[in-house]
């Protein structure tokens, strides 16, 4: 029996993790945290500030696609944190806007660097939004929220919509 992905995406913060754990607690669902998932020269990399490339990115993105899908493949519904900055690791993550879905948590770059100002990350180095902006593809399908309202406001917005 399949169950349902949400993969909340956007760059660095968008708030992805704050918001996917409060909308994984209101479905009842599991939470997982793409960050979780990079090898270990991908976060040493991301520590030293350089931006990960689309090789760096694959067997990440396969990875997490894969336990995804066995969890999915057991019943178990996730709401997922992962950039998923380009369309190319959107199809990855198998994100067909079905069975799994997308939000695009969206954001001026100017409101995306007061956020990092006000957060710690345990590896990302602020200083990777600029190559997160250029490489992001706004994605054409899926649902799109403005990440302007508190991290509350955004998950009543996506559950009115999950639920229309």
């Amino acid at each position: 029996m399949d169950a349902a992905i949400i993969y909340l995406i956007g760059p660095m913060g968008c708030g992805k993790t704050t918001v996917g754990k409060l909308l994984a607690k209101k479905l009842g669902w599991g939470f997982a945290d793409a960050d979780d998932f990079h090898p270990v020269e991908n976060v040493k990399k991301m520590e030293a500030g350089i931006p990960l490339t689309d090789e760096d990115r694959s067997p990440w993105l396969e990875t997490l696609q894969e336990v995804m899908q066995k969890a999915s493949n057991s019943g178990e519904n996730y709401v997922v944190a992962c950039s998923a900055l380009r369309e190319s690791y959107r199809e990855i993550l198998g994100i067909d806007q079905i069975r799994c879905i997308s939000i695009y948590l969206k954001g001026t770059p100017e409101l995306l660097r007061k956020r990092l100002q006000q957060r710690h990350h345990p590896y990302m180095d602020n200083n990777l939004l600029t190559s997160q902006l250029e490489a992001f593809e706004e994605p054409q399908t899926g649902m799109t929220v403005e990440i302007s309202e508190s991290p509350e406001k955004i998950v009543e917005a996506i559950m009115v919509h999950l639920h229309s």
